[in-house]
């Protein structure tokens, strides 16, 4: 999840398919998750993923100032995918994501922070750490080594 102003229509898809040799996408309600793509949250809606491994978009209140909020969509991953789930949590200037983050790790799931020392912003990260002491400290090129290694 990335924070989006709300009204947002930036080209972050095309500045992110440019630069991966993945299929990038926005998210669209019931769209069903698959292998080897890399999804963008759209701006105003949270993102959850369904027993039937579909993406369902929420309006709800904002979470952490936020929508879309990571803890929302990481906690729906935990629910869903247990053990099978990983989050990370890079820079970022408020604690959204650590609570997520932290029902990942309690269901078994891989749990990833970004080395706060090495953050633009070290909020994030750093709220992911003190929440779940146990998650992994990685730098971003360990974290860009982990996700090369998933595919």
């Amino acid at each position: 999840m990335l924070h989006r102003l709300r009204n947002n229509d930036s080209d972050l898809q095309s500045v992110y398919a440019r630069k991966l040799a993945l299929q990038v996408q926005e998210i669209e309600e019931k769209e069903t998750l698959a292998p080897g793509n890399v999804y963008i949250a759209p701006p105003n809606y949270h993102v959850l993923l369904e027993k039937d491994l579909s993406f369902s978009l929420d309006s709800s209140e904002l979470e952490n100032f936020s929508r879309p909020s990571i803890d929302v969509t990481f906690a729906s991953a935990a629910r869903v995918l247990g053990k099978g789930v990983a989050g990370i949590l890079l820079s970022g200037a408020n604690s959204d994501g650590s609570k997520g983050l932290k029902a990942i790790a309690e269901k078994g799931g891989l749990a990833i922070v970004q080395d706060p020392a090495e953050a633009e912003v070290a909020t994030m990260p750093a709220a992911g750490l003190r929440l779940t002491p146990a998650c992994r400290v990685f730098t971003l090129q360990k974290i860009q080594d982990f996700l090369t290694s998933l595919l």
